[in-house]
This record gives C-alpha cells, structure tokens and sequence, in this order.
C-alpha cells in the first residue's frame, strides 16, 4: 500500500513540474498586459507571491520567468493562472533587498507563443506587517445578510475569520486596533445586540452601551491614542439617498455628528464645546502620532431636511489634546481648506513616525467609498504642502485607508477592478514622500478568487501578529443583555476662550 501511494506522490509531482516549453515566440515590442497589474511595483519583502494572469483570458498558458542580476530566477506556467512556489519566491526576495527582480512573461494564443518586453518589480528594503483585518460585505445598500471580520496573512494566502454574523444576531462593523495590536481593540455592533466591544491591554472584552443622554448617539469611526489609554469616537445621525442622475449610486451623509474621546482608565467619555457645535459636522477623529492633537473632518452644517448635500464640503481641522489631564485646546486650526476649492476631505490617517498625513479628497460629503471621484492626497506634516497621489490613484474611488506600523505601506480600498466591489490594494511611501505604483493584495488564483467572491473589502487595517480573538466567548457577551456604560466629564470653557 504505501509502495503504491508513493508512486502516485511521485508521478503527480512529475506532472506537476512538466511545463511546455517556449519555442518559436513572437517577440513582442510591449509589456504583458496582466491581471492583477504588478508591472513596476514596489513590494515589501515579506510579501506573498505575486501570481497573475494575461489580463484578456484568451491565453492557453501563460509562462513567466522572474530573475535577479545574479542569475538566480523561479519560473512558473500555468493554464489560468501562474503559481508560484512561495518557498522559492521568498528566498528570491529575501536575497534581493532594495534591489529589482526582472520579469520574463510568455503567453501562449492559438497562433503560438508570444514572449513580452521584461518588467520590474522592484524589491523593497521596507518589510510589512505581519497581515491585514477587514470587514467582507455585499454591496448592498439597505440591508445585509452574511458578514464579518476577516484576517489575512500578507507572507502567504491564508484567511481566517475571526467572527462572523451567522454566529450571533447582529452585524459587524467599525473595527479597530492600537497601531495594529489587537491587544487594545474596539468592535462595534448594530442590530438585535447591538454594542461596542472593547477591550485594553489584552483583557477580556466588555460589551458597552456606549450611548448616553448628553450625547447625540453611539460611538463609531474609533481611533486609539498610542498610549491607549484613550479612544477617540464620532457620535453620528446618518441619512442615506440614492442618486437619480449620478455616477454615484448612493449618497450617506450626516445630519449631526459631534466628537468625544473615552478615557478608558476612569471609564468617562470627555467632551469639549469646541467639538459639538450645532453649526459645525465634526467627524472621523485621528489622533497624532505623539498624541498630543486630534485631527478631525469638519464642515459647516446644512439646513435641516435640505438635500443639497453637494454644498457639504469638509475641511482638516485639528486640536490640542493633553493625555495627561485628558484635556482640550481652546481653539481649533484648519490644516486643510478644501472648502475653498469646492472639495472635500475625508478619513484623514496621520503615519506613525508623525512625517505625513494621508486623507481622502472627494467632490462633496464625508462618506467617500461611494465617491466614484474620491483620491487619495498626502499631507507633508512638516511643510504643509498637500498633494494627490497620483502613483497611488485611479480613475475610480480609493478610500479607507491605513498605515503600516513602519510609516512606509499604505494600504487602502480601491473600485478600480470593477467599479463596484472595493478591493485592498498597497503602496510604498518612503522616507521622502515618494509613492510607489499601487498593487493588488495577492491571490493563489487572482482572476477566480476576485470573481468568484462577490464582497467588499471594507475598512484594511494592518495587524502585527495574528489576532488574538475567541468568537464563541465574543459571541457569547454580545448575546448577553449586560451592557456597561458611558460616564461623562465636561471640558468647560471661559466665554472668552469660547469666542476664541
């Protein structure tokens, strides 16, 4: 018995490794044109196999050959896809840090094989976090059926949900993490069990209510201080329309929306005048990267019930935050006037090493993943100065976007493959502020996985090591009627300060 199973290993193995050989190309002036596109990227190190395809699915097979300049190479050829072995593909990474592997594509048509213009990839000397957490949901607009949060780990393939549901009544939503350390983390939940789920320095999870009577609503879009110590939330009353006549499908926006941020030692949520004015939209709170200001979008309040929501235009504002009096600035600077330029900014993300600023530019309104428009621009903390990403950009939306833990990789959901589902994709920003050209989050099989999943990738966080996450005991909170609750502190000001 084992003879046999042996030479069943040994000849599915042959047949695996038997590639047809490339002979009498036609030697083409042009580039592959490939799905996803990973012509001149700049990868991390730490990167899974950039597998891809011939991007017009007319190709019999497909042959690649990726080369360094030592004449060490890995090849693969396949029938839908290419498959590169991830051993081989990481120890010819690892060996060309900072340095740019050349890519060799054939394509065989019913007319023979044709052989493309090599490419670059170009190897970075920047590595990336361990893996990415994201919600995967339908496209829907109303209602929802099955979801959940989702991690991947970015050195190879593998997915895992971490929870889901199908395992609880309810949907989940807004996550997030301090700096990618799932020990300090916020979930919060809609529906029949409706609730935020915290919890700090790698403790249990306590289920909140985190609603309270001098406050508009519950916290949402969280944001952790780097001493954790304290969250930063939105409290927002959302509408939503759908467009009549526009590129855009749907419109969500704010009525109200104020900001506090929750001190987590003394369980109080700390509010300032300054940033729950009834004039003013106050939402997507960020702290800086020292913790010592509050970022924040803000744009001056429409009429009730108007629905002229293309003069909603929201500007970077920020104010002075103390963590250790849990304190508030008396006043607040614009950083960023869009409004003056007609356009609006949105989801604002400062880099951990305090250089940049990256935020989301759209024509109007504050929920740019539907902006077919909206791009990504990146703000020189330093200097000021503030520009599109254009390496980074596409003609369709980018948004919901996060920074690894290094300062140096983007990672952002884009509608560029389809128009419809978000996808994540990552760029390179180096010490500078060079970006690198956008790539696709690797897939096995890029063409079947994308087209075959019909979810979005929605709101990419990088993660530092695997989530420590226990669903059945989160379940089994959330499914509980115990909920803890906000305390209140108020941040006063002298009549004097308030008209500062």
């Amino acid at each position: 018995m084992k003879k046999i199973l042996y030479t069943l290993l040994v000849l599915v193995l042959a047949s695996s490794c038997t590639m047809e050989p490339v002979r009498n190309a036609r030697q083409e002036k042009a580039q592959p044109k490939i799905y996803p596109d990973y012509v001149g990227v700049t990868v991390p190190v730490n990167i899974a196999p950039l597998n891809f395809c011939m991007a017009d699915e007319k190709a019999l097979l497909v042959d690649a050959v990726i080369a360094d300049s030592n004449g060490n190479s890995i090849h693969s050829q396949g029938e839908e896809s290419l498959d590169f072995d991830i051993t081989d593909w990481h120890r010819l990474l690892d060996s060309n840090r900072g340095d740019k592997l050349s890519v060799t594509v054939s394509a065989k048509y019913e007319d023979g094989w044709h052989t493309y213009r090599p490419f670059n990839i170009i190897v970075s000397t920047d590595s990336i976090d361990y893996g990415i957490c994201y919600r995967l949901i339908e496209p829907g607009y109303e209602v929802w059926s099955k979801m959940g949060i989702y991690e991947r780990d970015l050195s190879s393939f593998s997915e895992r949900a971490l929870i889901e549901n199908t395992q609880f009544e309810g949907c989940v939503n807004c996550h997030s993490f301090n700096r990618g350390n799932s020990a300090d983390m916020s979930i919060h939940v809609r529906g029949a069990h409706g609730a935020t789920l915290l919890r700090n320095n790698g403790g249990d999870f306590t289920a909140f209510n985190t609603k309270t009577p001098e406050t508009l609503g519950l916290c949402v879009y969280p944001y952790w201080h780097p001493s954790g110590r304290y969250i930063a939330y939105s409290t927002n009353a959302t509408s939503q329309i759908f467009h009549g006549s526009d590129s855009n499908r749907v419109e969500v926006f704010d009525t109200a929306s104020d900001l506090q941020v929750y001190d987590v030692e003394k369980n109080i949520l700390l509010l300032s005048p300054l940033l729950r004015q009834d004039s003013i939209y106050e939402t997507y709170p960020v702290f800086s990267a020292d913790g010592r200001s509050l970022y924040f979008c803000a744009a001056r309040a429409i009429p009730e019930n108007s629905l002229k929501l293309d003069s909603l235009h929201y500007n970077l504002c920020r104010i002075d935050f103390d963590p250790a009096t849990g304190k508030f600035g008396s006043r607040i600077d614009t950083v960023v006037y869009a409004e003056g330029k007609n356009k609006s900014i949105s989801f604002p993300r400062p880099s951990y090493d305090g250089r940049y600023l990256c935020y989301t530019l759209s024509d109007y309104g504050q929920f740019s993943i539907w902006h077919h428009e909206a791009d990504l621009c990146l703000l020189n903390l330093s200097t000021g100065e503030s520009r599109t990403m254009t390496e980074a950009n596409s003609e369709d939306t980018e948004s919901f976007h996060n920074w690894s833990t290094n300062s140096r990789w983007l990672v952002f959901s884009s509608r560029r493959d389809d128009g419809l589902y978000t996808r994540p994709y990552f760029c390179h920003v180096d010490a500078n502020g060079v970006v690198g050209k956008a790539f696709m989050l690797p897939q096995q099989n890029p063409r079947r996985f994308y087209r075959d999943r019909f979810f979005s990738f929605n709101v990419p966080d990088f993660t530092i090591a695997p989530v420590q996450f226990n669903a059945h005991k989160a379940c089994g909170i959330i499914n509980k009627e115990y909920r803890k609750k906000f305390g209140v502190k108020h941040d006063n000001f002298s009549e004097e300060e308030k008209r500062r």
